[in-house]
């Protein structure tokens, strides 16, 4: 129809993604690096600009918030991407409930969460450091409590399904077993402040997560 005016489409292409994601990359391992250094707190938005070298207005406009910010770097930490996928349907997880043997499901437990504390124990510090600062990182570190605490909660519930739990042990004392076996505060304790290497950390929690969960003997 004449006169007729046409919709205008938003403008996009392949590159312009790739350079967004490519910024957001940099700002927010920028955002690590500092915050792991130097701490939340003492940490600003325009110090992260500046060490991902963009402008202080791009950090808002991507993040909106530095607690915003700091839970992006929490994310890409715990999942090691940027795919949106939780960790209950990560491949690691996944592992983990799809193995028949129950001890040998308590030792990938314990080879699989060396591997992701890992690479989440200096963020992970810097969160539970900054949360009685700040009501949205303590916000922030309720839920990582909380979702830590269900994910092992159906590793429990698993074994329960085998009834391979020892006798006694029923799926919420097993679950706060492992939940404080596992608990990234006992790896911070370990292995960063008393200097035990990943894989001590592993054998030890695997010999005490057969031995508590399943009545094994220290290792069997």
């Amino acid at each position: 129809m004449a006169g007729q005016v046409k919709p205008v489409r938003p403008y996009d292409s392949p590159r312009r993604r790739e350079q967004a994601e490519a910024t957001r990359r940099a700002v927010l391992d920028a955002a690590r690096d500092l915050f792991e250094r130097d701490g939340y707190v003492a940490t600003s938005v325009p110090a992260i600009a500046e060490e991902a070298r963009v402008a202080v207005k791009t950090v808002y406009l991507a993040f909106s918030t530095k607690s915003r910010l700091l839970r992006a770097v929490w994310d890409l930490a715990l999942k090691g991407d940027d795919d949106e996928t939780p960790v209950a349907q990560r491949s690691w997880y996944r592992e983990i409930l799809d193995e028949p043997d129950p001890e040998r499901q308590l030792r990938v437990n314990a080879r699989n969460a060396r591997a992701v504390k890992t690479r989440i124990a200096g963020i992970l510090r810097v969160i539970r450091d900054a949360a009685p600062a700040d009501p949205e990182i303590a916000a922030l570190w309720e839920l990582i409590q909380s979702d830590f605490y269900a994910n092992q909660r159906t590793i429990v519930e698993s074994l329960q399904e085998k009834r391979a739990l020892a006798p006694g042990l029923d799926v919420d004392r097993a679950t706060d077993l492992l939940w404080t076996l596992n608990h990234p505060d006992v790896w911070l304790l370990l292995v960063g402040a008393r200097g035990w290497t990943p894989d001590q950390f592993e054998t030890w929690f695997a010999d005490a997560a057969c031995a508590q969960l399943l009545g094994l003997g220290q290792g069997a």
